[in-house]
């Protein structure tokens, strides 16, 4: 069962709705409310935000180029499309056209699927090998992908409904701390471990080539002992669901951020979103920053994993959304056209 669907579950009798739950899998569920308001949910997805807004907002280069009109900075990236879409478009674009483009703009560069989610896929490459190798993985599962400039610094996510920051925290890429006589396979196997004792149910794929490829980089592999107390990076990208942790920083974000990432939220006409942003410090008055993405259903459950306080946002964040949906005027209360 799924986080959001557990907690639907547990909140829902505060206001006196009731959720019914697909019973084999339990990621789908329907919701009545008192007032005889109806909703669905799937996973992570609720309709809090209008179709068209979500929409855009999971096709990464869209969302990008909007971000930009709106006046925002954003990456700069280009999108690349596997055989079947460069046949039917005017102005082709296709995957030798995306490795020149990242040698126009300078390795390393992130490379990562046009339109998935919780991290997959996406990689910082630094050489012509590893661009195809990501590449091909890629446009076999997906249309598209997205080449776009390396951005330094800290990677940060803001949760923000309604026009409130609902949460702030820093995610840290998956990484492990040596003890001076366990190998790199077992301190991941222990995390691993420690993960599911806090309710994080996402296993740590040890098969995937981009924990291999950052091994390489640093002249390990599964093998090799770390030193006591030594931190070594085992991906690029800091999603949670690949493993990243958070650092929270809900209650010192800074009124900068704040505004930044509640106004990105209204442009992009969504009420619930989860910000994506690098920047220096986010707890600081806003000096640098890029938009990363922007998500309109972002998943909380790993967040929530990381302590009590962070259980008790979510909880609060999905009974905020259930009372708007409670209030969303039904069909049956929208006037017939003359």
């Amino acid at each position: 069962m799924s986080l959001v669907t557990s907690m639907l579950q547990k909140i829902a009798p505060q206001i006196g709705a009731v959720v019914v739950v697909e019973p084999e899998y339990k990621l789908v569920g329907h919701i009545t409310f008192k007032n005889g308001n109806k909703a669905v949910f799937s996973t992570t997805k609720l309709n809090i935000n209008g179709f068209g807004s979500a929409e855009l907002a999971k096709d990464k280069a869209y969302s990008n180029f909007f971000l930009k009109h709106f006046g925002y900075r954003a990456t700069e990236g280009q999108t690349f499309f596997n055989d079947k879409i460069c046949a039917r478009i005017a102005n082709p674009r296709n995957i030798d056209d995306g490795f020149s483009f990242a040698k126009e703009i300078g390795f390393p560069v992130i490379v990562k699927p046009l339109n998935l989610s919780q991290g997959l896929l996406v990689s910082k490459v630094y050489n012509q090998t590893e661009y195809y190798e990501v590449a091909e993985k890629i446009l076999q599962i997906n249309s598209g992908l997205i080449v776009e400039r390396f951005y330094s610094g800290n990677d940060y996510r803001i949760v923000v409904l309604d026009n409130e920051i609902i949460a702030a925290y820093q995610r840290i890429p998956l990484s492990i701390k040596g003890d001076g006589k366990s190998t790199v396979l077992e301190l991941l196997e222990q995390k691993q471990e420690n993960f599911l004792k806090t309710g994080r149910k996402k296993l740590i794929n040890v098969e995937d080539f981009r924990i291999h490829q950052k091994l390489q980089r640093q002249d390990l592999n599964f093998n090799s002992v770390i030193p006591k107390n030594t931190i070594v990076y085992l991906l690029d990208n800091a999603n949670l669901s690949s493993g990243g942790e958070a650092v929270d920083l809900t209650e010192s974000i800074h009124p900068d951020f704040q505004k930044l990432a509640i106004n990105i939220t209204n442009d992009m006409a969504l009420r619930l979103a989860g910000v994506d942003i690098i920047s220096s410090d986010i707890t600081q008055s806003m000096v640098d920053y890029t938009i990363i993405e922007i998500n309109g259903s972002p998943s909380l459950s790993h967040y929530a994993a990381s302590g009590e306080t962070q259980i008790k946002r979510v909880e609060d964040l999905y009974l905020k959304v259930l009372k708007a949906l409670e209030n969303q005027v039904s069909r049956d209360e929208i006037p017939a056209t003359p």
